[in-house]
């Protein structure tokens, strides 16, 4: 027996012949568009920050915002009782050596829980933080200041790392 005759030519199998494809008309209408579009690029001037898991730089910046300004209300709303009601500055006081500020809406809710009279507290709080953050909080000179310190501390610390490593003597007498 031959080996050849029992093999079948490659063009008898239908998978080694397949028809040719045939490619789309780009005469349709809905290829026309395809045929003149340029590839989508994402372009954007802002740099890559890696994952911080649950918030964007600015969305931790507003949180730590949020509670500075939550410690600002207390002081304004501590420094407004020391003049004029001694008695809900001293339960104020009393509340804040107990309670961290550090969390502001924590601080807050534990104020009002503690009675009718601290939840007055509480609530001027609020009301002087929301009006101190839309009214009187100066936001183009926070930007000016950080812009300034990081500047500031950048190039401090540039010089510092260039004195150190490049071994230059000063000379006293100059």
């Amino acid at each position: 027996m031959e080996l050849s005759s029992s093999l079948l030519h490659y063009s008898y199998l239908s998978y080694f012949n397949p028809p040719k494809l045939r490619t789309p008309s780009l005469s349709y209408p809905s290829m026309q568009k395809f045929r003149n579009r340029k590839p989508t690029r994402i372009c954007s001037n802002k740099m890559y920050v890696p994952g911080f898991g649950e918030a964007s730089p600015e969305a931790k910046a507003a949180k730590h915002l949020h509670d500075f300004f939550t410690y600002v209300a207390v002081r304004i709303v501590s420094a407004q009782l020391e003049s004029y009601n001694p008695e809900a500055y001293m339960e104020l006081r009393e509340f804040l050596d107990t309670n961290s500020v550090s969390d502001g809406d924590k601080f807050c809710a534990a104020l009002m829980r503690r009675s009718s009279r601290h939840m007055n507290l509480a609530l001027r709080i609020l009301e002087v933080r929301s009006a101190y953050c839309k009214k009187d909080f100066e936001w183009d000179n926070l930007q000016r200041l950080a812009f300034k310190n990081v500047d500031r501390s950048n190039t401090k610390l540039m010089r510092e790392y260039v004195l150190e490593t490049s071994h230059v003597e000063t000379d006293p007498d100059k």
